[in-house]
């Protein structure tokens, strides 16, 4: 209503309903979804709105800009022992392991494998860590989809401040379509350096004697791979992305800043954005922990502001 916000309309059983809040909307949607009901809401860089035929509510620049992620390379080393988890890449295996967990919540299944990890810094001139390491005891190929073919274990290596910053833009005005998604991965040459540094301290790691039991060839990014263009070419064409989308509608004060210190829209009566869109950088570790505390953070705004 104007500029402020009442409501959200919603598609139920083909019906479209109108759902009136009794204070005020809060989005929700996360760093990718947030922005896109934004913009298809009227808010957001007035001249891309008109472009695809929204009526302009809210002239907000900064939407679905400053999109932030972690991207990911993974060192993979053959495992001489069978203590990976390759053993249970069989449909047998597989069907043994998921009824465990059904039955008992134990097993294979009741963890991620993820525990392992820690935070160094890619080289001493750093002034704090700034990379972080996951360890997994297997080979993981095109973000799981395809299976391993021998036993093997990985670091995956990830610069945490990234200087590289892309974007979310709008196909259409239907919210049903897919939004532009233009994360802009290593556009700035100091992420390529700090992932190069990140395979260095990594390879270091693996190369420990606690580990020569277990350690066979490295499969990427290969033993052989040792210049700054070999390197380059292994991280252009295998990095992937950590599931770290972040800084869509950042919170701040400048021209760009979409939400306030409440978290509240700038320009829009009664509407919040609380999910991990609101970062203004990402932060140095996993988004789930810190988008746990925006939460909390919002609840206690929300139920104080009266």
């Amino acid at each position: 209503d104007g500029k402020k916000a009442i409501g959200i309309e919603v598609k139920i059983k083909n019906k479209v309903e109108k759902i009136y809040a009794n204070k005020e909307v809060i989005l929700s949607g996360g760093a990718i979804n947030s922005p896109q009901l934004l913009m298809i809401s009227g808010v957001g860089p007035s001249q891309h709105l008109k472009d695809k035929g929204i009526n302009v509510v809210h002239n907000l620049e900064g939407v679905g800009k400053n999109l932030q992620d972690h991207l990911e390379t993974y060192v993979q080393q053959e495992c001489k022992t069978s203590d990976t988890l390759y053993s249970y890449i069989n449909k047998l295996n597989m069907l043994r392991i998921g009824i465990q967990w059904f039955l008992s919540k134990t097993g294979p299944c009741s963890t991620s494998f993820l525990e392992a990890g820690g935070f160094c810094k890619s080289s001493p001139e750093r002034e704090y860590p700034n990379i972080q390491f996951h360890f997994f005891p297997a080979f993981v190929i095109d973000h799981g989809l395809v299976d391993p073919d021998r036993h093997g274990y990985q670091l995956h290596a990830s610069p945490n401040h990234p200087k590289s910053r892309g974007h979310i833009t709008l196909n259409s005005s239907n919210p049903y379509d897919y939004p532009k998604i233009q994360f802009n991965y290593l556009e700035h040459e100091d992420d390529l350096k700090q992932t190069r540094e990140c395979i260095h301290v990594a390879r270091k790691i693996l190369s420990q004697p606690s580990l020569s039991k277990h350690s066979g060839k490295e499969i990427g990014p290969g033993s052989d791979k040792h210049t700054n263009e070999e390197l380059n070419e292994y991280i252009r064409s295998k990095a992937e992305t950590a599931y770290h989308p972040c800084g869509t509608c950042k919170m701040g004060v400048d021209d760009m800043a979409v939400v306030d210190e409440d978290l509240k829209v700038k320009g829009i009566q009664n509407l919040r954005v609380v999910d991990a869109s609101v970062m203004p950088e990402i932060p140095s570790a996993n988004l789930n922990a810190p988008t746990l505390m925006i939460a909390e953070k919002a609840s206690d705004l929300i139920l104080n502001s009266n």
